[in-house]
């Protein structure tokens, strides 16, 4: 990153200060002595996120009770068979709970006014004990507004909504199953380093439908496992009316949707993926909500505000969505309580954070282009409240479950976004690394294979702050929705329709295509970052992109699923991708370069085309050559004695051509090479990646 040009020392009193107030201030000073002149900024963050924690533990007990809004507002049955119902509505001038239950009577059952524009009701059992609101019955809150509007509305707690048939907006559908699903495996330990499958399960299924829970369950969840991934990161859970959003038009936030199944369902999803020792992570959206009223937030009162800022604040121009209002304090108890409840409720073991970059400016990042400079992460265009909120997610995450992973999507590059709370970071574990993807689709698109350059490579995979983790990806489902291209597709475009067939010789296309999509995933996986992301399909070179059902493509399923039986078929060259995948991931298991440090590059030299890198004990050599080969190429290396190769993209399993042999032993010599006290001599095959390991040392 780039060294920000410093505005005036904040003085020697005023610094002391600020590292007296935030107790680990000092270390993360130290690790960036840039970031010095900002100290106040920290302060002054630091110091709101105490006030706030302080201030959450004086009025309500603390936030381990705070987030357990869930258990109070919304509908609940009581253990005496009565229903209580507690609602936050502060412009409303009277509340009201409608439904099956009541034949829709809109003013039979009303609401109490309590203080904080909260409102309670309890219905008292029947005398016969049986339920008053049965499990599948339809409900609504109805709200009278202070211009004397009647609006229908969903809890905003409700925990199922469906829609039947051709009807455009959900119904509030009350979930109490007489024999909820129990869990019955106990939740992964963090993985060392993370492998994460990004999922979508409506997608999952090579038809032309919306796939379901139970489908994802038994047909992918095992296909996971086989690929060596150990976590799973699943999109467009939490419900969103408008299933072409991708999940990030949110409309009911405690809702599991009900597009896939039911919350039993996805419980058992969420288990079965922890009996096979794979962490589960939700894709969470607290940026911003859907603009719907009648089956969303927006409204839900009959004001603008409520949940949201009033006025064009509450607005975001480009989404064209709701943005909440972080200072508010209902609204914090919603949003920590909808985090306590995914993890509580389903079992998730930590969250990806959408829309990060949105939450913590004012501009929303809209029309910036980020430079590095330090100033544009301090100062009045940072939204505190939004990340205060933040700190306050990651320290209630982390403080209650310790095994918990948080990831930020940020394209800011904020500095200390993954640093601890203690130091006056906002606590996410991960940041998602988001200019490898585009590095990759640049170099595709705009340059021929001879000009590509190794220095700028290597600087875009290594470009991340010290000790603060990134999640590196070669491609996500971003670059695979419609607009875009996969980067098997940038690489081998129409051929991949007419031959991808092992019973036709391999084209110019096909073969530059394969073994670029396999060096380009090995090269990211292994220098990019301390986790590794891919998204469903991609991994064996999915064909085509990826477009929900719309009136633009004439609500077409077509190319809203992943043909996972093209890697099933033996005649078909998507295995040899797949293949590798699986390799690559199973042999990071074994050696944890993920969780070893930042590796040190040795080699990134223009005119030959290599790239050569240690990291965890192993030698990673590139040849990004689109013709040039290597006879005896001289590789710098920290290690004495013998080496093998342990992996590489040439091999026939892998749709390689098979020009290097595993049984050869490579022997360091104490010849300095490269900054490197010893090195070693290997063939080197054009467009190649391979790993070298010590075989004299242990696993």
């Amino acid at each position: 990153m780039a060294a920000p040009v410093a505005r005036g020392e904040c003085s020697e009193a005023a610094l002391a200060a600020a590292l007296a107030d935030v107790p680990e201030l000092a270390r993360l000073l130290e690790l960036d002595p840039y970031l010095k002149p900002f100290a106040l900024d920290f302060q002054h963050r630091y110091k709101k996120f105490n006030e706030t924690l302080n201030n959450i533990g004086e009025n309500e007990g603390g936030i381990d009770k705070f987030s357990r809004g869930y258990e109070s507002f919304g509908v609940h049955r009581c253990a005496d068979g009565g229903l209580y119902c507690k609602e936050w509505a502060p412009g409303a001038e009277g509340v009201f709970l409608t439904g099956d239950f009541n034949d829709w009577n809109p003013f039979s059952y009303p609401y109490k006014k309590l203080d904080y524009g909260k409102w309670e009701l309890y219905i008292p059992p029947k005398q016969n004990k049986s339920q008053l609101v049965p499990h599948g019955s339809k409900l609504k809150v109805v709200i009278r507004s202070k211009s004397g509007e009647i609006l229908y509305r969903i809890s905003p707690w409700a925990k199922y909504v469906t829609r039947e048939g051709e009807n455009v907006n959900y119904d509030w559908t009350h979930w109490d199953p007489e024999h909820p699903y129990k869990f019955k495996h106990s939740r992964p330990k963090k993985p060392r380093g993370v492998r994460i499958y990004e999922s979508h399960v409506g997608i999952s299924s090579y038809e032309g439908k919306i796939a379901s829970y139970k489908h994802f369950t038994y047909n992918v969840l095992p296909r996971i496992k086989d690929l060596g991934y150990n976590c799973i990161q699943m999109m467009a859970i939490m419900e969103h009316a408008y299933y072409a959003s991708f999940g990030y038009q949110i409309t009911s936030f405690f809702a599991a949707s009900s597009r896939y199944g039911t919350p039993e369902e996805l419980k058992e999803l969420v288990d079965t993926a922890h009996s096979m020792g794979i962490t589960v992570l939700l894709d969470v959206v607290h940026s911003h909500a859907s603009k719907n009223s009648e089956d969303g937030l927006n409204m839900f009162d009959g004001t603008d505000s409520c949940y949201f800022h009033s006025g064009p604040r509450g607005n975001h121009d480009l989404w064209d969505s709701r943005l909440f209002i972080y200072s508010s304090w209902e609204v914090l108890r919603f949003l920590l309580s909808n985090i306590r409840w995914w993890v509580e409720e389903y079992g998730f073991d930590g969250f990806r954070f959408d829309g990060v970059t949105s939450m913590l400016y004012h501009h929303h990042g809209m029309g910036q282009a980020f430079s590095g400079d330090y100033h544009e992460y301090f100062g009045l265009q940072v939204d505190e409240d939004a990340l205060v909120y933040l700190m306050l997610a990651n320290h209630l995450v982390h403080t209650l479950y310790p095994d918990s992973i948080t990831v930020a999507e940020d394209v800011s590059g904020m500095p200390a976004l993954c640093s601890p709370i203690s130091q006056g970071g906002v606590g996410f574990d991960y940041r998602l690394a988001m200019a490898i993807p585009d590095k990759w689709i640049q170099l595709l698109k705009e340059f021929k294979d001879e000009d590509w350059n190794m220095g700028n490579i290597v600087y875009t995979l290594t470009n991340r702050r010290y000790l603060e983790k990134c999640i590196a990806y070669a491609e996500s489902h971003d670059q695979a929705l419609v607009g875009d291209k996969t980067l098997a597709f940038w690489l081998m475009d129409a051929e991949m329709y007419t031959n991808m067939s092992v019973l036709t010789p391999f084209t110019p296309v096909i073969d530059r295509g394969i073994q670029l999509h396999k060096m380009i995933r090995l090269i990211t996986h292994a220098l990019g970052g301390e986790g590794y992301l891919n998204f469903m399909g991609n991994e064996f070179g999915h064909p085509e992109w990826l477009d929900f059902p719309r009136k633009g493509n004439n609500e077409s399923y077509h190319y809203a699923r992943r043909q996972f039986h093209l890697t099933d078929d033996d005649l078909l060259r998507y295995k040899f991708l797949n293949n590798f995948d699986r390799d690559m991931n199973k042999l990071e298991e074994r050696c944890g370069w993920l969780s070893a440090p930042q590796a040190y590059v040795s080699e990134k030299h223009e005119g030959n085309k290599i790239i050569a890198f240690e990291r965890a004990g192993l030698v990673f050599i590139f040849n990004f050559h689109p013709s040039k080969s290597y006879t005896d190429y001289r590789v710098g290396t920290t290690l004495p004695g013998k080496f093998r190769i342990v992996l590489d993209t040439d091999a026939a399993e892998y749709g390689g051509h098979q020009r290097l042999d595993h049984s050869t032993e490579f022997f360091s010599q104490p010849f300095k090479h490269n900054e490197r006290p010893c090195s070693l001599l290997v063939y080197i095959p054009n467009r190649v990646g391979l790993i070298l390991q010590n075989v004299d040392m242990p696993n």
